[in-house]
Order: structure tokens, then C-alpha cells, then sequence
């Protein structure tokens, strides 16, 4: 079975995001529109992004990642993410992410970070 679904997972004041294989324009909008309902029904202060198995990310991935770190920002949270491959690693830092958000290689870590 092919994982190109995001699941949610509360912790705590946190949501995780576990991320798809697959990061494009197709399941980014089922995201936004997820995680849009879940920021306003709950009190978050932190989103983590698990990239355990990601293996490819569009730039309608970067853009939700700047969404949701823009929206934790703006409400002094924070926007983390964990378990980046080497390929999603490249992305992050050529769009600049790896500026804006802390990446962790462990759950733990970033949960804790």
C-alpha cells in the first residue's frame, strides 16, 4: 500500500504531522484544510513534521511548511521537523527551511527540542 496520506497525532500542546512518501500539490491541500480545522479546534503551540518516510517533496510542500511555520510564528510556537532522508534534507535547505525551523533526527528530540 502506497502512503501518500498525512495522520495527525496530538502530544501533549503539540501536533505531529507524519508526512506521505509523497509530498505534492495533490494531498497538500488535504493538509491545509486538516490542519486548519485541527489549529482552530485545539490549542497548539508546536507542529512537528515526521519525515521518517518521505522520500519526495514539491514545492506545494515547501509551501505549506512555510504556511504552518508563518502561523506558529505568528502565535509565538514553534514549527519543528524529524526524521529528514538526505534528499528531503536537500530540499529543506534550498528553500530555506532549515533557517527558519530546527530539525531533529529522533521524535524525542524534537518533541523535547
Amino acid at each position: 500500500m502506497e502512503h501518500t496520506h498525512f495522520t495527525y497525532e496530538a502530544w501533549e500542546n503539540s501536533l505531529i504531522i507524519h508526512m506521505p512518501r509523497e509530498i505534492d500539490h495533490h494531498n497538500c491541500r488535504n493538509m491545509k484544510r486538516d490542519t486548519d480545522l485541527l489549529l482552530e479546534e485545539n490549542y497548539i503551540n508546536c507542529i512537528v513534521f515526521d519525515f521518517t518516510h518521505t522520500e519526495f517533496m514539491d514545492s506545494s510542500g515547501v509551501g505549506i511548511l512555510l504556511n504552518r511555520y508563518k502561523q506558529m510564528d505568528a502565535s509565538r510556537g514553534r514549527a519543528v521537523y524529524y526524521g529528514a532522508g538526505p534528499q528531503v534534507k536537500r530540499i529543506l535547505e534550498m528553500a530555506g527551511i532549515g533557517r527558519l525551523m530546527n530539525g531533529y533526527a529522533t521524535r524525542e528530540e524534537a518533541l523535547n527540542g
